[in-house]
Order: structure tokens, then C-alpha cells, then sequence
């Protein structure tokens, strides 16, 4: 009887020991998994702090189009940064390039506005305004 009561008892320990161990695993995992978040925040707010003339928006679209590969590039600046390799601000144009360059073609919305008495217009508001200026004209004259 003695004996089966050190093996239930080595048997209890070496669970307690197994679920400690899956304890600490679990737990050393959660804690590399937050580094490794606030190393990559870290490394995107140090790219954010070089960036100007809308470089925050570029840099946004292509977290919203090509997400993996963007926190691959941002952390490959950010090293670029550290190391002093780059030294001044990078403005929006040449962060597109950048983009462009390693083939990831962001698609930009843009449009175009004109100011016309006073307003701002698209540029398709303003053609057709125009064109429907100079087809009333014409047809006055006839």
C-alpha cells in the first residue's frame, strides 16, 4: 500500500510539474508575442516620425493593400533609420516610389479641383459646366 501511495504521489507531481512548465510556456509566449507588437509599433512610429507631405497617408494605403509586406518595409526603414543610413525626412512622393519600386503598386484615388467663381470643382464638374456654357451660347445665336 505504501508503494502505491508514492506513485500516486509521483504521478501528482510530475503532472503539477507538466502544467507548471505549460504555465510558463503559455506565459513566455503571450510576453514575446507583446514585444514583438511593440517592437514592430516602435519601428512603425519611428518611420512615422520621418515621414512628411502626406507620407502618413501613402504609408496607411499600403498597410490597407498589401499589409505584410508593408510591416516588412517598415521594418527595413526603420533599421535604415537607426543605422543612419537615412538621414532626413521622406516625403510622400518618394515613400510611393519606394513602394513602387519593390512592385507594390498602391492605387491612389486622386482628383483634381479647380476654383471657378469662388468654388471649388472637380475637374469633370467644371468641363461639363463649360460645356454647357458654350452649347447655350450656341444655340442663342441660332
Amino acid at each position: 500500500m505504501p508503494e502505491k501511495d508514492e506513485d500516486i504521489e509521483l504521478l501528482r507531481s510530475k503532472k503539477m510539474l507538466e502544467r507548471w512548465s505549460k504555465i510558463a510556456k503559455d506565459r513566455k509566449m503571450k510576453m514575446s508575442n507583446e514585444q514583438q507588437k511593440i517592437h514592430e509599433r516602435n519601428d512603425r512610429e519611428l518611420v512615422l516620425s520621418y515621414l512628411y507631405d502626406m507620407g502618413e497617408d501613402v504609408l496607411a494605403l499600403g498597410e490597407s493593400q498589401f499589409p505584410v509586406q508593408t510591416k516588412t518595409l517598415i521594418k527595413r526603414i526603420a533599421e535604415l533609420i537607426k543605422e543612419e543610413k537615412v538621414k532626413e525626412k521622406i516625403p510622400g512622393g518618394v515613400l510611393l516610389d519606394l513602394f513602387r519600386y519593390v512592385g507594390m503598386n498602391l492605387k491612389i484615388k486622386t482628383s483634381i479641383k479647380i476654383e471657378d467663381h469662388g468654388k471649388m470643382l472637380s475637374f469633370s464638374e467644371k468641363l461639363r459646366n463649360d460645356y454647357e456654357d458654350t452649347e447655350s451660347k450656341l444655340s442663342c445665336r441660332k
